[in-house]
């Protein structure tokens, strides 16, 4: 295996949640790599202010404005992405978050809004599911994709506060295996998924779970930070590596795996 063997030219990439702190990461990867990049979002100006952003840095990059739990706007996506590029070789569900309604942090979750924990749930795993069957049925086609989930080191361990989140990202990591297994044997071995598992991160997302007004941080950081035998935070750079190993052919023989990227977070009792 040589260098080569990471580089992503003429690939085209769509990236879910592409204008995030972790998805813009992620995008900046790919593009960096060779990769023609789409910015797939709710929001049209934010997916063509991070396309655009990208395209002044030289790449090639494009914007396509879609729900990720809406099956017929990704629909409409696909046929946009494959009529201007004419093919899709990988994809990255980076779309997801909390939803404030849903957290049970200084209550029992008995009380918790079953419509909120619904949403949770469908943003974060619906919206991974949905998007791999649109666009992997195009990879299917030819034989050949990559398709990299997120999933979350809630869907390891017991997190206090975020019971539909954990589900939802406890499905991820069963979805990343089942496809994994399902599309490389039916469609061989140029088909693979695989996922991520972010330790913490600052995000837009859980700023104000973690960081207080004046940038001190909250309690539950610094719990967070107790658990983390590197003792801070991640910083988004930090998953971009793994994006690229995964997405390429250094990684042609892995599928099914789910990447802890924590700082050691998940190999720590705590004690």
């Amino acid at each position: 295996m040589n260098f080569e063997s990471f580089d992503l030219t003429g690939r085209v990439a769509v990236v879910t949640g592409g204008a995030g702190v972790l998805g813009g990461a992620m995008a900046d990867a790919l593009a960096e790599s060779g990769a023609k990049v789409a910015i797939l979002g709710r929001t049209k100006a934010r997916a063509e202010q991070k396309a655009a952003a990208l395209r002044a840095r030289g790449a090639d990059a494009m914007p396509i404005t879609a729900d990720v739990v809406d099956e017929n706007a990704l629909r409409t996506a696909r046929q946009e992405l494959l009529g201007a590029w004419g093919r899709v070789d990988i994809l990255i569900n980076a779309a997801g978050g909390n939803v404030a309604r849903s957290r049970t942090d200084n209550v029992p979750p008995f009380g918790m809004p079953i419509d909120a924990f619904d949403e949770v749930v469908r943003l974060n795993l619906h919206g991974s599911i949905i998007p791999s069957l649109v666009f992997g049925e195009a990879m299917a086609e030819r034989k050949r994709g990559c398709i990299v989930n997120v999933s979350s080191m809630a869907a390891q361990m017991a997190m206090s506060g975020v019971l539909g989140y954990s589900v939802a990202k406890a499905g991820i990591d069963t979805f990343t295996k089942w496809m994994a297994v399902d599309l490389a044997r039916r469609f061989g071995d140029g088909m693979r998924v695989n996922a991520i598992a972010p330790g913490f991160f600052i995000t837009e997302q859980n700023r104000n779970v973690l960081v207080r007004e004046d940038g001190s941080y909250t309690d539950r950081s610094k719990t967070v930070l107790g658990k983390t035998p590197m003792g801070r935070f991640g910083k988004p750079e930090e998953i971009t590596g793994a994006i690229r190993w995964l997405c390429s052919d250094a990684a042609s023989f892995v599928t099914g795996a789910v990447i802890p990227i924590d700082g050691g977070f998940s190999s720590f009792s705590g004690v």
